[in-house]
């Protein structure tokens, strides 16, 4: 379709919640759980419908119907900025982080997904594609996992061609050493090693666990203390030993966020998630931000959801491919891809964020 000076109104948002059981109980450092929330949206004009989603909490789809979808309709479809302004205005009272910004991001990935279909373009060229495929890391290895699970699903990884994995710790740490050094043997010599403490650790306990860590190959300690210490995170990085890099992020929802742990110089890679931090508006200005630091930026979970746009990045770090995202998003997308020798190449015959959404599959999650 020509689309000069066309204006293709946003005729209405759709919003549904499932909840989806994990496969095993799962645990990490500082929580358990043993299902996930999904949050779908669903954005239509012009005879095309985006899909976008989140992993939240039914309050974000409320939120989402009460209030954001009324304030995006009726506005033009090729102007996601500007919809994405107006969200963040229309929240100005309830606050930008937490069940706000997952909601906005939600939406924000649907209205992306609708203009590339509107342009029946696959979005990372929409974007501007700077790489043709995203290397991945393999994520889950939590800490609720006896060790044979954790050496079977780190090993499985790395025998399918994905060369770096990362596991949970920090739940008990005394029994950290072990299963860190059982993951080693699970996955080689070669194999990049990732551990994830999701802030557990105390600052002494961090710094002793790094020197132990690095005698096994341990070459990213992501969150050694909580994301909120950011003294904290920088002390543990001036004095992790060489090769290790720290990494933290994942509960940002503004750019202010990033700028504050920049400006700390708390972290080696930034990560940011996409279905928190304002979804592919958010998530792309925070990797320019890392950029002017001369900084590589790594997704947060949901891998599906940051394919398009890390395809887009310049500063690029592996990105998680999180066991349980991953799960789900097989489960419930037509068009989610696997990895190939450690990449995701996204399909450039599916427009979009080249999902699907397996409607009469998710029913019997829904809530």
């Amino acid at each position: 379709m020509s689309v000069r000076n066309t204006a293709v109104l946003i005729e209405r948002v759709d919003v549904s919640a499932y909840r989806i059981p994990t496969d095993l109980p799962e645990a990490d450092g500082t929580y358990a759980w043993d299902s996930t929330t999904l949050v779908v949206v669903e954005a239509t004009a012009g005879g095309a419908r985006g899909l976008g989603y989140t992993y939240a909490d039914t309050a974000t789809a409320t939120l989402i119907h009460d209030m954001l979808a009324a304030t995006v309709r009726g506005r033009n479809a090729f102007d996601v900025p500007g919809a994405w302004d107006a969200m963040v205005h229309s929240i100005r009272n309830l606050g930008r982080p937490g069940v706000a910004s997952m909601a906005i991001s939600g939406v924000d990935v649907a209205l992306w997904d609708l203009k590339a279909k509107l342009l029946d373009l696959p979005l990372c060229k929409l974007l501007g594609q700077a790489r043709e495929a995203v290397p991945v890391y393999g994520s889950g290895g939590f800490t609720s996992y006896r060790m044979a699970q954790l050496q079977q699903q780190l090993g499985g990884w790395v025998a399918q061609g994905i060369p770096r994995v990362k596991m949970k710790i920090g739940t008990h740490p005394a029994d950290d050493l072990e299963r860190v050094r059982a993951a080693r043997a699970a996955i080689g010599a070669e194999a990049d090693l990732y551990v994830d403490a999701n802030g557990a650790y105390t600052r002494k306990q961090a710094l002793r666990q790094a020197e132990a860590f690095a005698d096994l190959g341990v070459v990213w300690f992501e969150e050694p203390v909580s994301s909120d210490d950011l003294d904290g995170l920088r002390l543990i990085r001036d004095r992790a030993p060489a090769g290790m890099n720290i990494a933290a992020g994942e509960y940002g929802y503004d750019l202010w966020y990033f700028r504050r742990m920049l400006d700390a110089g708390a972290v080696d890679v930034q990560q940011a998630d996409g279905s928190r931090c304002g979804g592919i508006t958010g998530f792309l200005r925070a990797g320019t931000l890392v950029e002017a630091r001369s900084m590589s930026l790594s997704a947060h979970c949901a891998p599906s959801l940051h394919l398009h746009a890390c395809c887009a990045l310049p500063n690029l770090w592996p990105i998680e491919y999180f066991h349980d995202h991953v799960r789900i998003e097989r489960m419930l997308f037509d068009g989610a891809v696997s990895p190939a020798d450690g990449l995701l190449h996204p399909d450039l015959t599916r427009p979009g964020i080249g999902l699907d959404f397996k409607r009469k599959d998710a029913e019997q999650f829904a809530v």
